[in-house]
């Protein structure tokens, strides 16, 4: 089946190679408000360009504020192009975003940086705020590792503060470890004493906000109740009584003064539950819940989700601001630097960019429903379902394949296509969807 597609698709190359902008220009989508673009890294990097040119421009008509996010980009604007891109985010309200590379040691030697640059997601969630959603995308014939899972999982990840945020340190003699708090209003200071430390050990301070907090509640009760699902809140506040018991206590208030009774209606619920006990629940559930995490379990639990449910380059990723109004979509996996290695060389990988094409949807669909644009919104769905059918048809890549066959028994051409031929499966089955 796969190589009589290959045979049909090397045709309709042909047919594809001869259409330009110009040919189809008065055809596409008219967008009347811009869309942030942020560039990225490595393999990711190389799709994002082929999704752009092959799949979004050549039917969308829309102005795109770029920012070029790649490393050696923020390395020589000091990371200024990161918080511009955030900025930017904040005056047009959509955003889509390319992975890109979290700087280590390693990275800071290979590309020669000034230094190691903070993570870009992390600044730009710093700066915008509100909760990361992310979900799975099914397609029926990828297997499940918890095949209980029949439904999607939503996990609505907390994007501010917390260790991500923190000040953390290293001591190497004995001494007293104290945190204090000194009001604004010039009240008396507080104290509390963390550790007295017989030797060396190291050290971390870390912070959230009311306000982030609320955010954080408003956006996850609202996505509940948009997807007609039980809200299920997890902290683990039998030991960190104030810091995660202020969490429980603020998503408490908020559902009984303001979502209750909707959630009432809709017949769904909100619960709070201990980390553990959560992760026990999911594990036996079916799905068909959103599930609220502080910042680093909701970094932890999304990518266990997403390897769940077949891959990462099946998961999408969406901040959404406490505004209810800015969002930053993106796809959930790194820059797949192996896959960028090969790629250097002049070897076809077969890269899924499954993730990043929905990083786009994501985007469009809500620049779409911000401005009223129906005809961008049905564009934006259909892409999302021939991503889908084309994957149910057997046209995928080797990560997909793999999940059905095991990595070591997949062949080239067989059970799976190389990254170029699977964008253009994508491309051909589109075109058919939009009736080109």
């Amino acid at each position: 089946m796969l190589s009589r597609y290959l045979n049909c698709l090397i045709k309709a190359k042909k047919s594809i190679s001869v259409c330009s902008i110009k040919s189809y220009a008065d055809k596409r989508i008219k967008v009347a408000q811009p869309v942030v673009e942020m560039d990225g890294d490595e393999m990711t990097r190389i799709i994002w360009e082929f999704i752009k040119e092959k799949l979004i421009l050549s039917n969308v008509d829309v102005e795109l504020k770029y920012f070029d996010l790649g490393l050696p980009y923020r390395d020589q604007t000091d990371d200024q192009v990161t918080i511009d891109s955030a900025l930017a985010t904040k005056k047009y309200s959509v955003a889509v975003k390319c992975a890109t590379i979290t700087p280590d040691e390693a990275r800071v030697e290979e590309f020669k940086l000034k230094k190691m640059w903070k993570s870009p997601n992390g600044t730009i969630r710093n700066i915008l705020g509100g909760t990361v959603f992310r979900e799975p995308i099914i397609c029926k014939n990828i297997p499940r590792l918890v095949p209980g899972w029949t439904q999607a999982i939503t996990i609505g990840r907390h994007a501010f503060g917390d260790q991500y945020r923190a000040t953390d340190f290293v001591v190497n003699k004995p001494g007293k470890f104290k945190v204090s708090f000194t009001p604004a209003d010039g009240s008396k200071a507080q104290e509390w004493e963390v550790y007295d430390f017989p030797g060396g050990g190291c050290g971390m301070g870390m912070y959230n906000t009311d306000e982030s907090i609320t955010g954080f509640a408003h956006s996850c009760f609202q996505y509940a109740i948009q997807k007609k699902w039980p809200l299920y809140m997890s902290t683990k506040n039998t030991i960190l009584k104030a810091y995660d018991g202020r969490f429980k206590d603020i998503f408490q208030d908020i559902f009984e003064k303001n979502y209750k009774p909707e959630f009432d209606k809709l017949k769904i619920w909100y619960e709070h539950r201990l980390i553990d006990d959560m992760v026990a629940q999911v594990l036996k559930s079916s799905g068909a819940f959103v599930w609220a995490c502080k910042n680093y379990d909701g970094d932890v639990q999304s990518d266990i989700l997403a390897q769940g449910f077949g891959s990462l380059g099946l998961m999408t990723s969406v901040l959404v601001c406490p505004d209810g109004k800015t969002i930053e979509a993106e796809a959930a996996h790194g820059t797949v630097t192996r896959h960028y290695r090969e790629h250097q060389k002049g070897r076809p990988t077969s890269t899924n960019p499954i993730a990043s094409i929905f990083a786009w949807t994501k985007g469009l669909e809500h620049r779409g429903k911000l401005d009223g644009n129906q005809d961008l919104i049905r564009f934006s769905q259909t892409l999302e379902r021939v991503c889908v059918e084309t994957v149910e048809s057997g046209v995928m890549t080797k990560d997909l394949a793999g999940c059905i066959h095991g990595l070591s028994n997949v062949k080239l051409n067989e059970h799976y296509v190389n990254t170029t031929d699977f964008l253009d499966a994508i491309k051909t089955n589109l075109d058919k969807a939009l009736g080109k």
